[in-house]
């Protein structure tokens, strides 16, 4: 009978949630639900010096805001509680033991001076990477080399130690990647890793493969920094008995800088001016870092842009929704080579997401803005708006910054611009333009508004041409923006005269 997958999400409570975090947990999430199987969520919090208060709320609100919420796990509890590691360290106990009585474990009680010269020991010997393991530790104060009594006597007195896992000293260890086909790594090339730490607590190599184990996971998808530790599991899985339902592995390749020089790193979206975390937060030095979402991207676009970070849908199609993401998601068909973080890629998926949106739900986004500003405006002048410019925006937030011109009437031109524009050809067009349109006082077309426009300057023997960047100035107050007849046939002609009105009247 074929296993029900099972896959977990397991990160750290050490700080906000990195982008690359959270394309794991995606990967994992579209594999649960393509097979029909579970999505867990466990935190993996044994290393308590490095743990941050804020941590496990921003892990759950930031899969929450992208819409991969967990089956089961830490907040929605499940058959396997508790799902904080922090919460089950007496269990690993016995695991630790298990090893040690078959032999594929020991006790270590070498202090942290010891370890220091040890490493100094074997640096000046010119060892490439000194480490504790299957040479070293026969040099080193442990249940191996010391007589029986005496380990007796050090774990009766309390004396410090930690487990360390017996790595064999001549084997090849292989296991199977479903990204990388099958990895070979010579056991000469490993540590002993420490299982257990001296205050009692599991490290994350003992720990995920237990709970992996009791928690009946049946693949693992994980960044590829974990890559070097797999080769330790496999051994763990068999010293402990449980090769036969060991999951599946994938290791996923790494997020690039955008120039792909390198591993994208927390620091480099403060460095370089782009989030690298989903939601907001305050560093430890107390600077506000912000977070795609407060950026202003939608859950969905950053969804599309995350699963193409690594995975191929096999063409060169870009737009998916999540229910076809779930149907097409596929662990063969992500690569392994990293994948450079771009993010003017990102811009676009937004752009795409946004622009598909209803624009009663533009609207909404710029009458947020436009109340923040104490404005007040009739939703069918904020929706012609949106449309009018929503060829030049990225995110929600642009719509108030490419069209605050017409909700706001200018009152301070500067004389430099007026200058260098309003030739006295320009002068006698918006004279007559405000004279003509004062009268009419009514909402013209685009088209409508620019005939009027060029008929009064052609009129007067002048080229229209010679004249817009004054009349745009004028109304708008500003030397860009979005198209100027589409502002005009939205204010309507008394507004337009009005302000045109005002702007001569600053030449006097």
């Amino acid at each position: 009978m074929e296993r029900e997958v099972r896959v977990r999400f397991a990160p750290s409570p050490t700080g906000a949630l990195h982008i690359g975090g959270l394309r794991t947990a995606l990967f994992n999430y579209l594999l649960a639900k393509q097979k029909g199987g579970k999505f867990i969520l466990r935190i993996e919090d044994t290393d308590q010096t490095r743990f941050v208060g804020f941590a496990e709320e921003y892990i759950k609100e930031s899969l929450a805001w992208l819409g991969i919420s967990p089956d089961e796990g830490v907040f929605e509890g499940g058959p396997h509680a508790p799902y904080r590691q922090s919460e089950r360290k007496e269990m690993y106990k016995q695991y630790a033991q298990q090893l040690i009585d078959a032999g594929h474990a020991y006790y270590a009680f070498d202090t942290p001076e010891e370890l220091d010269e040890m490493r100094a020991r074997l640096t000046a010997a010119r060892v490439v990477s000194p480490q504790y393991n299957s040479i070293s530790r026969t040099q080193m104060k442990n249940s191996l080399t010391l007589p029986e009594d005496e380990v007796k006597a050090k774990l009766e007195a309390g004396e410090p130690y930690v487990i360390r896992l017996k790595v064999p000293r001549k084997e090849e260890i292989r296991l199977h990647d479903i990204i990388r086909g099958w990895v070979m790594v010579h056991s000469a090339t490993l540590d002993d890793k420490v299982l257990m730490k001296s205050d009692g607590m599991p490290t994350y190599h003992l720990a995920n493969v237990v709970d992996d184990h009791l928690m009946e996971i049946t693949h693992v998808i994980r960044g590829e920094e974990w890559l070097p530790s797999a080769p330790t599991h496999v051994l763990l899985y068999r010293y402990l008995g449980w090769e036969d339902t060991m999951p599946k592995f994938s290791h996923l390749p790494l997020l690039l800088k955008p120039d792909g020089n390198g591993k994208l790193s927390k620091r480099d979206g403060e460095n370089g001016g782009y989030p690298v975390f989903p939601l907001a937060w305050t560093s430890e030095e107390g600077n506000p870092i912000m977070g795609f979402r407060e950026e202003g991207y939608l859950p969905e676009a950053l969804m599309n842009f995350l699963v193409l970070l690594g995975w191929s849908p096999g063409d060169n199609r870009e737009i998916f929704s999540k229910e076809e993401l779930v149907e097409l998601f596929s662990l063969e068909r992500i690569g392994q080579a990293g994948t450079k973080f771009d993010i003017n890629k990102a811009k676009w998926f937004n752009r795409h997401y946004l622009l598909e949106k209803p624009v009663a739900e533009l609207a909404a986004y710029l009458q947020k803005d436009l109340a923040a500003n104490n404005i007040v405006a009739s939703q069918e002048m904020v929706e012609q708006a949106c449309v009018l410019v929503k060829d030049r925006v990225n995110f929600p937030k642009d719509f108030w910054s490419e069209s605050y011109f017409i909700f706001v009437t200018p009152t301070v031109y500067e004389k430099a611009t007026i200058e260098s524009k309003w030739t006295e050809d320009a002068v006698n067009v918006m004279t007559a333009l405000a004279t003509k349109w004062d009268a009419e006082n009514t909402y013209l077309t685009v088209e409508d508004a620019k005939h009027q426009a060029h008929e009064i300057a052609e009129g007067l023997g002048i080229k229209p041409g010679k004249v817009m960047a004054a009349l745009r100035y004028a109304i708008t107050g500003s030397t860009q923006g979005p198209d100027l007849m589409g502002m005009i046939s939205i204010l309507g002609t008394a507004e337009a005269s009005k302000r045109i009105k005002n702007a001569l009247a600053s030449l006097a």
